[in-house]
C-alpha cells in the first residue's frame, strides 16, 4: 500500500500548533499585566527620590528642586527644596485626598477634584500627574496594539481608555512598555473628546535604585511650540522603610 504521508503532516502541523499554544501560554501576557509591571517596578514597595524639574518656555527656563517620598498606591509626599522663595512647599497624597502646604502664608489646603487637572508650580505636570492619584491600572480599560521600537528598545503599545465611572483627568492614555525591561519610555495623554494634549518621553536610561529606568522624562504640550517640562532624576531609593504617619497633613510643615 503506497504511504502518502498526509497523517504525518497532519501530525506536524498539530504537534506545531500546540507548542506555539503552550509557548504563548507561559509567555504571554495581557495588557493590564505589562501595565502593572512597569508600575510596579517604578514604585517600589517604597521611595525616596532627588529630583530637578526644569521647566523651558521659548523666552525662558527655570529649575525647581524636590525630595519625594512614596508609599505603595496611597501615599506620597513632594518637598520643594528650590528656589528659595518656593522652599518648603509640600504636596501630599494621603488615598484619595490632596493637600498642599504653602509655607509663605502658613496655610494647608485641601485640592478639590476640579484642580487635579491644573498645572503643578507652572509646570506641564498637573497635579494628578505629579501626586498620581488615579491609578493607570485600575481605572483605565488596556488594550494591546502594534509593537513599537522607542529608544531602541522594543516596546508594547497600550491602549488605555478611561472606565466610565473613574474620576481621571485623561479620557485615553497611549503607552510605550519596552517589552524586556518594562519601562514606560513613552506615553500619549488624550483628552476626553479624543485630542492629543500632551506627550511624555523618556530617556537617558541608567541604573536608578538598582533597576533600569529612564533617567529624564519630559512633558510636551503638542500645541504649544518651544515648551517642555523636563523631571530628571537626581538619586532614587526603593523599598526603604517609611512609617505612614510619616504621610500626615502635620508633618508636611516640618518635613526636611
Amino acid at each position: 500500500m503506497k504511504h502518502t504521508g498526509k497523517p504525518d503532516i497532519v501530525r506536524f502541523v498539530f504537534l506545531l500548533f500546540i507548542l506555539l499554544v503552550s509557548t504563548f501560554s507561559l509567555s504571554g501576557q495581557t495588557a493590564i499585566d505589562i501595565v502593572r509591571a512597569a508600575d510596579q517596578k517604578l514604585k517600589g514597595l517604597s521611595s525616596e527620590a532627588s529630583m530637578t524639574i526644569r521647566i523651558v518656555r521659548p523666552t525662558w527656563q527655570r529649575d525647581i528642586s524636590l525630595k519625594t517620598w512614596s508609599k505603595g498606591d496611597q501615599y506620597a509626599l513632594i518637598l520643594v527644596t528650590a528656589p528659595a522663595k518656593d522652599e518648603g512647599m509640600v504636596s501630599l497624597k494621603r488615598d484619595k485626598e490632596v493637600w498642599n502646604w504653602m509655607p509663605s502664608i502658613e496655610r494647608t489646603i485641601k485640592l478639590p477634584p476640579s484642580m487635579m487637572t491644573q498645572s503643578w508650580m507652572g509646570t506641564d505636570f498637573t497635579n494628578d500627574d505629579l501626586v498620581k492619584q488615579s491609578s493607570i491600572v485600575t481605572d483605565y480599560i488596556h488594550t494591546l496594539a502594534k509593537d513599537t521600537m522607542i529608544e531602541n528598545f522594543t516596546c508594547h503599545k497600550i491602549i488605555m481608555t478611561a472606565k466610565p465611572e473613574a474620576a481621571v483627568v485623561w479620557g485615553k492614555i497611549i503607552i510605550y512598555i519596552s517589552q524586556k525591561e518594562y519601562m514606560q519610555l513613552r506615553a500619549e495623554y488624550y483628552d476626553e473628546d479624543g485630542y492629543l494634549i500632551n506627550v511624555m518621553s523618556g530617556s537617558k536610561v541608567k541604573n536608578l535604585g538598582g533597576k533600569m529606568l529612564p533617567s529624564e522624562m519630559e512633558m510636551i504640550p503638542v500645541d504649544k511650540p518651544g515648551q517642555k517640562t523636563v523631571l530628571i532624576y537626581n538619586s532614587l531609593v526603593f523599598d526603604i522603610p517609611i512609617e505612614e504617619s510619616f504621610f500626615t497633613v502635620q508633618h508636611m510643615k516640618t518635613v526636611r
